[in-house]
């Protein structure tokens, strides 16, 4: 490993290299870079025709790679270098560094597995066994880069495009922390790929916005973002009312105070984060802790309200720094008293979304912890809390609406892709945890929860519940699971598409009905960021399990009797929603 200022020494932009004119920024003269930053950062109008002529002449790297080896791949030094270059060339002016990468890094800082392939990379089980010898070696070089990248305040993007694993695991802290954009595709060939680059670089309706204006609003304590470079948040409150810390896409500036819990959650021990990049579409989860033993503002007292004050500053694509505050107030309630106002106040979305990134971030960073067992005592906590019931008597067990939905989002919380890892591979993991960790309300949901469109003749297109139950043979069905896109085809539908019924004149509704999902999945994958992958299916087709997978067992393979035609039976000995609420009815109600 090599220091900044030895990269710098090496590119020929070290201090002797790097004297500018006076009265203009490090690193420019006449308002123009110097000409050791000229070697290597251009204009596009100076470079467009070189760059262009370099791609069009790129071939197949010819370097042997010896049999039972992998190729030799630097990934971590080219970042280093790409990073102090960026340091000496644009300090505390917002610039990206994108990384593609093609495979698993095998040479120098940031090495996750050796060049023998008969040596697998790290699993999950390795992990928790403490048995990778790269990983935690990796991890903190990645960990130094964020710093020096957040401290510059640029950020870096992560395209990686390979069957094998890469190394986002490893890399996670870097891209999180400054607020970089991930994509985890098979593929540089691949759809998931090239349109989600292609998109990057979008303008008008369908752009990634990464250097407009800025809005933000509170969800449950989540703040949602329009892009903009260079931000820093910071949060002041009532003294009664303390800063965990952060889940999300941003770094703590340690800026500590009085308004600093001792609990950190995230990214804590601050009241300021600094935020390097920012799209339309990033939000973060802001924890906060209620000191009981400074609650001046209590109910009943002459002020019972309490305020949060948030400041976010930022440098507009102009240069100019801008400022925007949102102040809140809300109201204390005594839930001892009354809960009606907490009940009716209550975002099931958001508390789902909420849930996910808090379990995430303690499977991460406690060792054994037990995330089904958290999540079910905390929502049987809510239950025997919010939920109306005589004790001991399961039948009388009802919630109000505002909570009725909350129970079904942590029972598919438990089966997805953030709380059972045993099928993902750590990229694949850190790869959903980050996305689950930037993105809108909306979306976060959609990734614990799927929607799910039916398709048939008898009806408009209309939601379908998250059921096996929904599959029918005569029946198309759209599955939206945020990563991936499914249009399911029951086995009838499936036989007339064989046929070519959809080609004949009498037959044109049976072709608008097969080309319904279609139109629908495009228009989730023009606006989505990463674009998902689309996989068509039939029933009882071996891509069929991309949707199986997902939903509700209320039919398996031991309590199928009374199917109808058509159906379907998921082979699982997990619980159905059905099995999941009623056990939740007997221990929300126990004395």
């Amino acid at each position: 490993e090599i220091s900044k200022e030895q990269v710098l020494e090496q590119l020929g932009l070290g201090s002797a290299g790097r004297r500018p004119t006076a009265g203009y920024p490090k690193g420019l003269q006449n308002g123009h870079s110097n000409t050791g930053v000229n070697r290597f950062l251009l204009p596009a109008s100076d470079c467009e025709y070189t760059l262009n002529s370099l791609l069009d002449e790129l071939q197949t790297d010819q370097w042997p790679v010896q049999p039972g080896n992998r190729a030799s791949r630097c990934t971590g030094v080219a970042l280093s270098v790409a990073t102090g270059l960026l340091g000496a060339c644009m300090p505390g002016t917002g610039a990206r560094i994108i990384a593609l990468v093609g495979g698993p890094c095998t040479e120098g800082p940031g090495t996750i597995v050796s060049k023998d392939l008969s040596e697998p990379v790290r699993s999950h089980k390795d992990l928790d066994k403490d048995a990778a010898p790269y990983f935690k070696k990796a991890v903190r070089f990645y960990d130094s880069l964020a710093k020096q990248l957040v401290s510059q305040g640029h950020v870096l993007d992560l395209f990686a495009s390979a069957l094998d694993q890469v190394g986002v695991a490893e890399m996670k802290v870097a891209v999180e922390r400054t607020g970089g954009l991930v994509v985890l595709a098979e593929s540089f060939g691949h759809s998931v790929f090239k349109g989600s680059f292609r998109r990057m670089f979008k303008d008008g309706e369908q752009s990634l916005g990464l250097c407009f204006k800025l809005s933000n609003h509170l969800i449950f304590l989540i703040f949602s973002f329009f892009p903009i470079s260079s931000g820093l948040l910071e949060i002041n409150c009532s003294k009664d009312i303390k800063i965990q810390g952060v889940i999300g896409p941003c770094t703590s500036l340690e800026k500590k105070g009085p308004n600093v819990s001792d609990t950190v959650i995230g990214e804590g021990n601050t009241s300021a984060w600094k935020m390097c990049g920012l799209d339309k579409s990033t939000c973060l989860t802001v924890l906060f802790d209620v000191s009981s033993t400074e609650r001046s503002n209590a109910p009943g007292t002459a002020n019972s309200q309490l305020y949060l004050q948030f400041l976010t500053s930022y440098q507009d694509p102009e240069g100019k720094r801008m400022l925007r505050v949102t102040t809140l107030t809300r109201q204390w309630v005594d839930s001892a008293v009354s809960s009606e106002e907490l009940v009716h106040g209550f975002d099931q979305e958001a508390a789902a979304v909420v849930m996910a990134r808090v379990t995430s971030l303690k499977m991460e960073m406690e060792d054994g912890f037990d995330a089904t067992r958290w999540l079910d005592r905390n929502l049987i906590r809510v239950c025997s809390k919010f939920g109306e019931y005589r004790k001991d008597d399961a039948s009388s067990f009802t919630l109000n609406p505002c909570f009725s939905l909350f129970p079904q989002f942590m029972f598919n919380l438990r089966r997805s892709q953030f709380v059972q890892v045993f099928n993902n591979s750590p990229d694949e993991t850190a790869y959903f945890r980050m996305l689950l960790n930037r993105e809108n309300i909306t979306n976060a949901a959609v990734m614990i929860q799927p929607s799910l469109i039916s398709y048939s003749f008898n009806s408009l297109p209309q939601p379908a519940l998250l059921d096996v139950a929904s599959i029918s043979a005569d029946r198309i069905l759209l599955l939206d699971a945020y990563f991936s896109i499914v249009i399911f085809h029951g086995m009838t539908i499936a036989q007339w598409r064989n046929m070519g019924y959809q080609s004949q004149p009498e037959h044109q509704a049976f072709s608008q009905l097969l080309q319904a999902p279609h139109v629908d999945a495009q228009m989730i994958l023009q606006e989505r960021f990463p674009v998902p992958r689309l996989v068509v299916c039939d029933q009882h087709g071996s891509q069929a399990r991309f949707l199986l997978a997902k939903l509700n067992p209320s039919a398996t393979y031991n309590n199928s009797i009374d199917m109808a035609a058509g159906s379907d039976v998921i082979f699982t000995d997990d619980v159905s929603l059905q099995i999941f609420f009623e056990h939740l009815q007997k221990l929300a109600v126990q004395s």
